[in-house]
């Protein structure tokens, strides 16, 4: 068992042990072949749930500041999101998102899996907001299907501005993929937008959140 697989396969039993999670679609990810998982996003923890209960690998951008926080606590951040295959990326930084979003067209040539949030960062009142078009831009650049997920509770195991986790249930729901032509980069912006609200609209039948149709924009502080 390398590496990723045992950090998944430890993070997969704690969750399953401690949160009894409710766990529906995984037969829709593809077996083989890259694919785009692309989910709302309500916790800190749903990229490591995501990436647990997965039966495949899943790499997901994370803030730069997990791989540089000091201490105990930065060391261990920094040894499991580079154990996953995570992606830093500089928060609110234009040539280090196109920079990431690169890194995650690489890892789907490679035939590999990528996560991505539409909504670019969590949502604080519980509704899904907007998405932002990188996920339309990845989908039709690479042509990989995009499997969409929706979360639901995951805001209780650790609410914005806690510290600390506290175990509950909650349920996480595989859609059928999404598939979009592949005609590479050089798309019109409105091709990419039809794509991004398409993904947006599956999130939302799985989750059953309220819509909102403006951006979500991360606190100032995080």
């Amino acid at each position: 068992m390398g590496l990723y697989d045992g950090v998944r396969a430890g993070f997969r039993g704690t969750i399953n042990a401690t949160c009894r999670p409710t766990v529906v679609g995984l037969h829709h990810v593809p077996t083989e072949g890259p694919f785009i998982v692309a989910s709302n996003h309500l916790s800190f923890l749903d990229s490591i749930i995501i990436q647990a209960l997965m039966p495949r690998p899943v790499a997901f951008f994370a803030k730069a500041e997990y791989f540089t926080t000091p201490g105990l606590k930065g060391r261990a951040m920094k040894a499991f999101f580079e154990s996953v295959g995570s992606i830093p990326v500089e928060r609110g930084e234009q040539a280090a998102s196109v920079a990431a979003l690169d890194a995650l067209v690489e890892i789907l040539e490679s035939g590999a899996a990528v996560g991505i949030y539409p909504e670019g960062t969590r949502s604080r009142d519980g509704r899904l907001y907007r998405g932002r078009t990188g996920v339309g831009w990845l989908a039709l650049t690479t042509g990989a299907p995009v499997v969409p997920v929706g979360l639901v509770g995951t805001e209780r195991l650790q609410p914005a501005g806690k510290k600390t986790v506290t175990p509950r249930h909650f349920t996480l729901t595989v859609g059928e993929p999404l598939r979009f032509d592949h005609v590479g980069p050089k798309h019109p912006l409105p091709a990419r937008r039809l794509a991004t609200d398409r993904i947006v609209d599956a999130i939302a039948e799985l989750s059953g959140q309220e819509r909102c149709d403006a951006y979500n924009q991360a606190p100032v502080a995080e």
